[in-house]
């Protein structure tokens, strides 16, 4: 690891066409194509992969440089989408990620990262130490490159301020050409250092024959500064009765403070999934064959070793810890604020946090097995995801750009005949005020704002679409068991006929229940586990199947002279095919066993208990509160569901639903032009939750990667799902914003400047300020959750001038 990130950090520059960095460049590309190094940025695709991408494909992200516009995202997809055997590139200009899903027996790393390289634009590998070393260097030279600018500008002005107060005849044309020619040395380093980005950027474009946003900008520039050049050397010439470096140097230093801002904004609203992915720690203490603990790699354990973790310190990997006790900051891992007592004997996970003492644990799990890996693969995936405003934008940005060209070229050709030097500069006015910064960051640094402040509080977002459909949904839909009730179900009666003692079916029942996730089957495994004995050991069962909603099925080999072999049932009475109690208000789960061309016979009834979740009933105000209609679908008997529709203060509901019942009232909603959101466990409604239009799952439940929902909850708060719904609005009602003030920002600014009443210096004021102002609306939706009760939107005014409003406070 450490070789090949020395490799990388040494040929992280911005793209060069010297001999030596092209080596370097083919040297790292080498070690990149070495197939141990492929998992350090990158993981096999998802065995639940899209039937579109090839088996065996890997996912690999990169950190993108030189990117500053939709456009650039575009062309970089289409760079990486032309090399054969890349199957798929997503590239986000918010993030500046990127995502490439690539066959190992096609193409290798080393041929799609010079493909990006080809286009103009740098590309490592999305490692830790790498990203936060480009992110550091990147905000250093931005940083000297404002500093340049914005001290050229307050001397440029000061030898441009005696032009514009002086009466005829207080300048003398020596002083005149003296000023002239020492503002035209002191904006060179503007020119040549502080616009470098800029220019080379435009020149990359112009070689590879397109357009992006920074091309429209250097153009200005560029001849402003050409026209500013001929006034001094010519005075006499047609460019002579004006020059310009007063404006020049005051719009670069604009925008340079613009982009500056932008930076740090960006980093501080779309950097959850950088904060969650650099948890891991780069070492640990190993305990060596000799008793003694060594720091190695953490890419270098592997399951059974035993590492000692400092306070302090993040746990590197799953393990159990076999010596000492601690508390666990666990908050972003599993939802739980509060940090977590963890006594010897305890299991810990991956990127959670040890707070109190120092801590030897046996590894239990790494690398993509870790439940940090899947949360960082559903986060990475979310941020690379452009929504449907977004992808509009990305396609308006191309065709934009060129009728900006257009209209400067018009404007210039206008103004021509009345005065040369000022139709150059109404058409620098027009490039630069037309600039659409501030349209392609509308939305996705909103949506990459209320990604991350639901992913700080325990919601992670699996598809950034589904913000958008979120902020639609107008109906919601309960699952009953694990979702509005506790997880934890209690096993209260066992009602046994008498072919099986109650031990022996609680013991025969948890071992079918041990292989399925679902709330009841472990209140049967919790039941066994408390009573004495080990009877369960006497059950032998093969070829085991869940149906989902409905039960398991096993085929029972050994029964030890109890029972025969034949089928076991566990499950609802309609899956047992046993008659259902007509007076239990309590949930019922029948175990049975069916022998060759019999019915099956009850071998005994569990009565379970679930309690209501306390924040259930608030939660259901709340959407309620904000014009949202609850429903619960329950496959429980309707007895028990009217129960717990009571307590939490639903008006319908239905029970007895089978999971093809639920998905029918779920298109039922819909054909009536609802827009539906479900809430389940992830797993058994994967149906339900794949047929909404929005739909929800608590991650404690169920495998994150198996998980079919939009959002996934990662801890037990039903009111997140109400907070979530708001900041979903709240977020469109901040996307919609920013469209219109970029809308009107421009609809306001190109006829100024067309009509010659916008300077240079005020359209790149302008620019910077409009594409600051988004992110600065964009930036509130991270402060925190919309706090319930209140229906309206209690994070975000929706005034058009709150911007600028909420900043202020």
């Amino acid at each position: 690891m450490s070789t090949i990130s020395n490799a990388l950090l040494s040929s992280a520059d911005s793209v060069s066409d010297t001999a030596q960095e092209a080596s370097s460049a083919r040297v790292t590309d080498a070690l990149l194509d070495d197939p141990q190094e492929w998992a350090s940025f990158g993981r096999p695709c998802a065995e639940a992969r899209p039937q579109s991408l090839p088996a065996g494909a890997w996912e690999s992200h990169l950190v993108i440089g030189g990117m500053h516009c939709a456009a650039c995202a575009l062309t970089i997809e289409e760079a990486l989408r032309a090399v054969p055997g890349v199957a798929q590139a997503d590239v986000s200009a918010a993030t500046q990620r990127a995502r490439v899903v690539w066959q190992p027996g096609q193409v290798l790393p080393s041929q799609w990262l010079a493909a990006v390289r080809r286009a103009g634009y740098s590309a490592l590998p999305a490692m830790d130490a790498l990203a936060r070393e480009q992110r550091l260097r990147e905000h250093r030279r931005a940083l000297w490159r404002w500093l340049v600018s914005g001290f050229c500008m307050m001397q440029v002005m000061m030898y441009a301020w005696p032009a514009y107060v002086a009466l005829p005849g207080d300048l003398t044309l020596e002083m005149e050409t003296l000023l002239r020619w020492a503002s035209w040395v002191i904006s060179l380093p503007v020119v040549l250092f502080a616009c470098g980005p800029f220019f080379s950027s435009a020149l990359r474009d112009i070689r590879q024959r397109r357009v992006s946003m920074d091309l429209p900008v250097a153009l200005g520039m560029g001849i402003t500064f050409v026209v500013s050049t001929i006034g001094t050397f010519d005075p006499a010439g047609l460019f002579g009765r004006e020059v310009f470096y007063d404006s020049l140097t005051m719009f670069v230093f604009f925008l340079l403070t613009g982009r500056w801002l932008e930076l740090r904004l960006r980093d501080r609203t779309a950097g959850s999934l950088e904060a969650l992915m650099n948890r891991l720690p780069d070492s640990v203490e190993r305990r060596a064959t000799g008793g003694h603990f060594e720091r190695v790699s953490v890419r270098r354990l592997v399951v059974g070793n035993t590492v000692r973790v400092l306070p302090g310190e993040a746990f590197p990997a799953d393990g159990c810890i076999t010596r000492g006790h601690t508390l666990a900051d666990e908050a972003l891992l599993t939802g739980e604020s509060t940090p977590v007592a963890r006594p010897q004997g305890s299991s810990v996970i991956a990127g959670s946090y040890n707070l109190q003492a120092a801590v030897e644990v046996r590894v239990q799990g790494t690398g993509q097995s870790t439940r940090f890996a899947q949360i960082v693969a559903l986060m990475e995936s979310a941020s690379l995801q452009k929504p449907r405003l977004a992808q509009l934008a990305d396609r308006v940005a191309r065709p934009f750009l060129v009728l900006v060209l257009l209209a400067a070229l018009l404007a210039a050709v206008w103004w021509w005949p009345t005065d040369p030097g000022h139709a150059l500069m109404v058409a620098v006015s027009v490039l630069i005020v037309t600039c659409p910064c501030a349209l392609s960051l509308a939305t996705p640094v909103a949506m990459l704002c209320a990604a991350g402040t639901l992913a700080r509080h325990g919601v992670l977002v699996r598809n950034l679409q589904g913000l958008e459909a979120l902020a639609e949904v107008d109906t919601l839909v309960f699952d009953k068991t694990g979702t509005l009730t506790r997880d934890g179900m209690v096993v209260r009666g066992v009602q046994a006929p008498g072919r099986l003692s109650a031990a022996d079916a609680t013991a025969l029942a948890a071992t079918l229940a041990g292989q399925s996730l679902h709330p009841v089957s472990r209140a049967l495994v919790a039941a066994a586990q408390g009573q004495a004995g080990a009877a369960a050991t006497r059950w032998h069962i093969a070829q085991l199947q869940e149906t989902a909603g409905h039960g398991l099925t096993a085929w029972l080999q050994d029964g030890d002279g109890v029972l025969p072999p034949g089928r076991v049932l566990l499950g609802s009475p309609r899956h047992t095919r046993q008659r259902a109690a007509q007076d239990a208000t309590a949930q019922q789960v029948v175990l049975a066993w069916q022998g060759e061309g019999a019915e099956p016979v009850e071998l005994a009834r569990f009565d379970l208990s679930e309690d209501l979740r306390p924040e259930a009933a608030a939660a259901v105000r709340a959407l309620r509160q904000a014009g949202v209609a609850v429903h619960l679908l329950s496959g429980d008997r309707p007895l028990a569901a009217a129960r717990i529709a009571t307590q939490a203060g639903i008006d319908q509901w239905q029970g007895d639903c089978t999971p093809q019942d639920k998905l029918e009232t779920l298109q039922a909603l819909q054909a009536r032009g609802q827009r539906v959101a479900m809430v389940g466990d992830g797993l058994n409604d994967g149906p339900v939750l794949a047929g909404a239009h929005v739909s929800f799952a608590f991650g404690r439940s169920v495998p994150l990667a198996q998980s079919r929902s939009d959002f996934v909850v990662l801890g037990g708060d039903l009111a997140l799902i109400a907070q979530s719904l708001l900041l979903a609005r709240n977020t469109l009602r901040v996307v919609r914003q920013n469209l219109w003030w970029a809308a009107g920002y421009n609809a306001l600014g190109v006829p100024l400047a067309i009509a010659g009443y916008m300077p240079a210096w005020l359209a790149g004021l302008g620019m910077a300020l409009s594409s600051l102002l988004v992110v600065l609306n964009a930036a509130r939706l991270s402060r925190a959750l919309p706090a319930l009760g209140q229906g309206a939107d209690s994070t975000v005014a929706s005034a058009a001038p709150a911007p600028v409003a909420a900043v202020a406070a």
